[in-house]
């Protein structure tokens, strides 16, 4: 009897958990929180049918598309650590990238050798750009979406709709001045590539402004070695048109190869309005706006005078043929804010030019500048990650050294019919780098510019940030790979300005007043429409400790969105105060609002740092920020 007992209650036992196990597994795996109402029902289908002109839009585009990818390793002291990088810039043709065909690659296959002989950087075609950022992720062993990183402007862009996905409201949310409603997305069906996350809808017409989450993997397996997690962002860049503009990635934890790895992205798309570039044929037309009549000067030109003008004219075809390839911005209220510094530099040494020294913008995250003529060039991530004046100072030296030296570009690109190349040949067929003579030689004169300028007392916060550069360049080598000018460091990785690296302090994370470089992405926007930068409108913080430093690396990226408006013919967004970073030699924020100054050439006690007020800045008259 006692036996009959035992083995009763066991099947009883057994009878429970097996019911409890099969109720669990009816459950759906995703709990729907929130019934959508009627409305939010009916915004929901509009954004399904608003991603499918949104694909439509996209399209009918050639923009640039730049990945810089950052693998990371914990660190006790700072968190996580770059400890290798990798970077691609594509002129990508989506309307052979989102079919369903595969589409067959661009047999012109140009690469560009450096003055070391490695990859200088290209333009891919849309084949290749995949296929490359497929292999730097290490998933090419691995059966995926063939779109790698690309498919993360779209939510999917074949399956978003109601018989594949199902709908949970959150909450409603501002980005910035947009009203959206946020709700969560779950695939109904299996299969590979499907999202799962998180939207944010716009409750006038129903765009997607912003989605985060990532993709199922198929059938049983981990969906993480397939995908990655990533947060997209779009912008309004025409009247109802919303288009991607930046995606950042990030992986805390990833196995590759029985290492334990993290992973931080941003892709960044610009040039938009750009037009497809001529595959099958070198006649692509080179425009040459704002033309000056000189039809009225009756004076002679000497023979000197000739020959600074020829100059002049390969420097104008070379700068406008770099702007119609999407690397070059047009002219800026930025530059001016350098061109003052030019002036600062010159006054003191008695420079004088026949022509104006101007500054201009090279679009790239790359740490790189060079010289066209009388203009200097900067990349966007030369001037993002340099965290006060003096740093500027100490890089416009440098170029402004090139150009009093006469060491300006090859006089062959006066004759027009030398540009005619397709845009992806870019690289290859403008030679704007200098050589390691012109380098050393330009080196000893622009130490002779700033030891006689007002920046001359300011020398060691300059040098903290070729100290910096040096030491993360030993593991950020594709961040110091120039893509058309020179690189800040040697073959060796001593930086070129290692006299003023040598006068710095040591680094030490610790000190929060020492701000020895800038996260990418701190002084810059970019209008993905136009091309244009416009100078960050972004409240700045001191940091509190030493990870809150993170000097050249990828961070994650928040806007304040805004409406296209026409009357100001302004992208639709504004970056978000808590997306920049620390302010420069631990200045309180109200000291640290404004981008690189310009101090006068009287000044008798420049700042270390940006200290003009927000009134005083370009950004005051960017139409693009909303007013306080």
């Amino acid at each position: 009897m006692k036996f009959r007992k035992i083995t009763i209650a066991l099947l009883l036992i057994v009878l429970g958990t097996t019911c409890a196990y099969a109720a669990k597994k009816k459950q759906p795996r995703y709990i729907r929180l929130h019934k959508l109402t009627a409305e939010q029902t009916a915004l929901v289908e509009k954004a399904i049918a608003r991603e499918k002109v949104v694909i439509k839009n996209i399209k009918e585009r050639t923009p640039l598309v730049e990945t810089y990818i950052q693998d990371t390793r914990p660190d006790v002291k700072l968190y996580m650590v770059p400890v290798q990088d990798y970077y691609t810039l594509s002129r990508v043709d989506f309307g052979k990238v989102f079919t369903d065909k595969m589409y067959e690659p661009r047999s012109a296959k140009t690469k560009g050798k450096g003055e070391k002989g490695g990859k200088l950087g290209w333009f891919k075609g849309s084949l290749d750009a995949i296929t490359n950022l497929t292999k730097i992720l290490g998933l090419e062993k691995f059966t995926y979406s063939p779109q790698g990183f690309m498919q993360m402007m779209f939510i999917d862009p074949s399956g978003f709709d109601n018989q594949h996905y199902s709908f949970s409201y959150v909450r409603r949310e501002f980005l910035g001045s947009v009203r959206t409603i946020v709700v969560d997305v779950r695939p109904k069906v299996g299969g590979p590539g499907r999202f799962t996350g998180r939207v944010w809808i716009e409750d006038q017409d129903g765009n997607v402004v912003r989605f985060n989450g990532t993709y199922t993997g198929a059938g049983k397996v981990d969906s993480g070695k397939y995908y990655f997690h990533f947060d997209s962002w779009r912008l309004n860049v025409q009247p109802n048109v919303w288009l991607p503009v930046t995606i950042y990635v990030e992986e805390t934890e990833r196995s590759e190869q029985h290492k334990s790895v993290g992973l931080k992205a941003q892709t960044r798309f610009w040039g938009y309005s750009l037009t497809l570039p001529t595959r099958d044929s070198e006649n692509v037309t080179v425009k040459v706006d704002e033309a000056v009549d000189q039809s009225g000067e009756s004076e002679d030109v000497g023979p000197l005078e000739s020959q600074r003008r020829w100059i002049t004219q390969a420097e104008n075809n070379v700068l406008d043929r770099l702007v119609e390839a999407g690397l070059l911005a047009p002219p800026s209220d930025f530059d001016k804010n350098l061109e003052q510094i030019v002036t600062n530099l010159a006054v003191p040494s008695n420079l004088e030019f026949t022509d104006p020294v101007h500054c201009r913008i090279m679009l790239t995250d790359t740490i790189e500048a060079t010289t066209v003529g009388n203009t200097i060039i900067i990349s966007k991530g030369l001037i993002d990650t340099m965290p006060n004046e003096e740093s500027f100072a100490s890089i416009i030296s440098l170029e402004l050294a090139h150009i009093v030296m006469g060491h300006h570009i090859d006089t062959r690109y006066a004759f027009n019919d030398r540009l005619l190349f397709p845009d992806e040949s870019t690289f290859q067929r403008i030679n704007m780098y200098h050589n390691d003579h012109d380098n050393a030689e330009a080196v000893k004169k622009a130490m002779d510019l700033l030891n006689a300028s007002m920046y001359k007392d300011k020398m060691p916060n300059a040098g903290l940030y070729y100290a910096q550069l040096a030491e993360r360049g030993k593991v950020l080598k594709q961040l110091n790979v120039p893509k058309l000018g020179d690189s800040m460091l040697k073959a060796d990785g001593t930086p070129w300005l290692s006299d003023l690296a040598h006068q710095a302090p040591k680094l030490n994370p610790d000190d929060l007043t020492q701000i020895a470089a800038f996260p990418l992405g701190s002084w810059l926007k970019t209008d993905p429409w136009d091309d244009r930068v416009h100078m960050l409108n972004a409240r700045r913080y001191a940091p509190m400790n030493a990870r809150d430093k993170m000097p050249f690396e990828v961070t994650p990226v928040f806007y304040k969105l805004l409406r296209y408006d026409v009357t100001k013919l302004g992208p639709g967004y504004a970056p978000a105060a808590d997306s920049t970073p620390p302010p420069a030699d631990g200045a309180t924020p109200a000291a640290q609002q404004a981008a690189p100054p310009a101090t006068t050439p009287d000044s008798t006690t420049p700042s270390a740092a940006p200290t003009s007020t927000p009134a005083t800045t370009p950004q005051a008259t960017d139409p693009n920020t909303p007013s306080s």
